[in-house]
């Protein structure tokens, strides 16, 4: 294996993004990784359309495309951008695209994929598992609260009022 397949591309992790309540990578992305041209990954998943089911890969809607242009700088059509509307690829998806293309370096980065996504779902179940210790937490520390009002309270009953110096006014 090349030096240039050892590691990861750059920043993998930050491709995936959260659509359609799942994590996907955008067609122009999984083509970069795997080092092959966005078109030819597309033509791909056209001849192979049966490998990719809906919850594999699918084509954004405009709404989804529009969102993404103003979340990403992605640039128009109009000033040579896409002419296409990209699709997204899940997680299975996006090893199947490797299945498809077949290159050496589609098979060895589909491996950094996997583990991209895989890391960002063990970052998700800590996140979940953090916010209910946090909440377990804030519920023992209320109940603390009241418990500490009542033996503060305890304590000043037991202690004697503090005593008022009369001085004398006048003579």
């Amino acid at each position: 294996m090349s030096k240039s397949l050892d590691r990861p591309p750059a920043a993998l992790g930050r491709r995936i993004i959260l659509l359609r309540g799942a994590r996907v990578i955008l067609d122009v992305d999984l083509a970069a990784v795997y080092g092959v041209e966005t078109r030819a990954l597309n033509q791909a998943i056209r001849r192979n359309g049966a490998r990719f089911p809906h919850d594999f890969a699918f084509p954004l809607t405009v709404d989804e495309l529009g969102i993404l242009k103003s979340q990403f700088v992605i640039s128009s059509a109009e000033h040579g951008g896409r002419r296409s509307i990209p699709w997204a690829f899940t997680e299975h998806g996006a090893i199947m695209a490797a299945m498809v293309l077949r290159s050496d370096r589609a098979i060895a980065m589909s491996v950094f994929v996997v583990r991209a996504f895989a890391r960002l779902r063990s970052g998700a179940r800590a996140t979940a598992r953090l916010r209910v210790e946090l909440a377990q937490l804030e519920r023992r520390v209320t109940g603390h609260d009241e418990q500490l009002r009542r033996v503060l309270a305890a304590i000043r009953a037991l202690l004697p009022p503090p005593q008022l110096s009369r001085r004398r006014i006048g003579f």
